[in-house]
């Protein structure tokens, strides 16, 4: 009986060691801060992130202003665990970001961290095509051009840069013509009514190479009606297709054999009611053969010289024979008809000219370039 004592005894003392060990674990810890940049911290990206963390408690409040005392403005998440500063900072400026965090119990905690912002030595400013509220065709590339006044930036840094959304959404991606110009386009033509808005937040970002982002760039363009242009240089005939249907067909003549037009998907860029063409600008002098004569209801399809226009002098060889310097010829009535129809963005498809294939360089050639080819990126 003895022996069942002692147990009993020491069962009971266990008993209480752990009673007492749990009235320690009732104390709540204390909050703890970490704030970023910390303290100190230089060259500081403008673009962030600038935010404040919390454990063991909620912020209550935080604070970031600049050297003349002005507040950035910030959020405070829902839950009290995290701030989150509410816009890009400057270039080479001082700030400082005091948080205050409140435990379950005790005392609140404040801390503070000063830094200072990087000052770029480079910056490199992003010109792009469409712009803002522009209503394109569906063989439009999204083309964004940075700056050639400073180095060309990182290829990664920059797609990571240029946010692009659609509504409905589709299978895109980036291909770069050279080390500062980069393309996005969709693995089919767009669908017409598409929403595209692109955001290319370039601005207090680290480009690569020593660049930083100068301004951030923003647009909305819409998706407008698919007209669909198709001339074969073998029937000498061009259909216009409008949202699948083919709405006319008319006669045309394309580039004679010795100076064919380009094989393959073109896309409308520029509109001229009156335009002389030069053949000088493309090296073939008039002495040489070229010509400068002036043209009426002129839409450029390539970078190379290649227009749709009215020609008057070749009526009665369109509908039968080849007869221009790369051109698509048409009467000046059809010519007027197809100048008001088409709009930027929109398809000219050449086929048997028997010419050589575009250029994926050659204005926007981009449907030229196969899809598994595009989406490998060209970096």
């Amino acid at each position: 009986m003895l022996i069942f004592g002692v147990v009993a005894l020491l069962v009971a003392g266990c008993s209480g060691a752990g009673s007492e060990a749990g009235s320690s674990d009732d104390v709540p810890p204390a909050p703890m801060l970490e704030l970023a940049p910390t303290n100190g911290a230089k060259d500081v990206a403008p673009a962030g992130p600038i935010t404040a963390k919390a454990t063991n408690g909620r912020i209550v409040k935080a604070e970031l202003t600049n050297s003349d005392g002005k507040p950035v403005p910030g959020t405070i998440a829902e839950d009290g665990a995290s701030w989150t500063a509410g816009e890009k900072l400057g270039y080479g400026k001082t700030y400082t970001l005091v948080v205050t965090a409140q435990g379950a119990s005790g005392p609140g905690i404040t801390q503070q961290a000063t830094f200072t912002t990087v000052s770029p030595g480079e910056q490199s400013y992003v010109s792009m095509n469409p712009l803002d509220g522009q209503t394109v065709g569906v063989g439009q590339p999204l083309a964004f051009y940075f700056s050639k006044d400073a180095p060309a930036p990182d290829k990664a840094k920059a797609e990571e840069a240029i946010k692009i959304q659609t509504e409905p959404a589709v299978e895109g991606a980036f291909y770069w013509f050279n080390s500062r110009e980069v393309h996005w386009r969709p693995k089919e033509y767009w669908k017409p009514g598409t929403k595209v808005t692109i955001n290319a937040d370039v601005f207090g970002r680290d480009l690569g190479n020593g660049v930083w982002g100068q301004e951030d760039r923003k647009a909305t363009i819409t998706i407008g009606d698919a007209v669909i242009l198709k001339a074969d240089g073998a029937s000498h005939q061009m259909s216009i297709e409008k949202n699948g249907q083919v709405i006319r067909t008319m006669p045309v003549a394309l580039g004679k054999p010795s100076f064919p037009s380009n094989n393959g998907v073109h896309v409308v860029t520029e509109h001229h009611a009156t335009k002389v063409m030069d053949s000088s600008t493309y090296g073939l002098p008039i002495e040489a053969g070229g010509y400068r004569t002036e043209v009426q209801w002129a839409v450029r399809i390539s970078n190379g010289g290649e227009f749709l226009h009215a020609a008057p002098w070749s009526v009665s060889d369109q509908g039968r024979r080849n007869v221009s310097h790369g051109c698509i010829n048409m009467s000046m009535d059809n010519a007027k008809w197809i100048f008001d129809l088409l709009k930027k963005g929109d398809v000219v498809e050449i086929t048997n000219s028997g010419g050589p294939d575009l250029k994926s360089w050659d204005g926007f050639g981009d449907w030229q370039v196969p899809w598994d080819q595009w989406v490998a990126g060209n970096r």
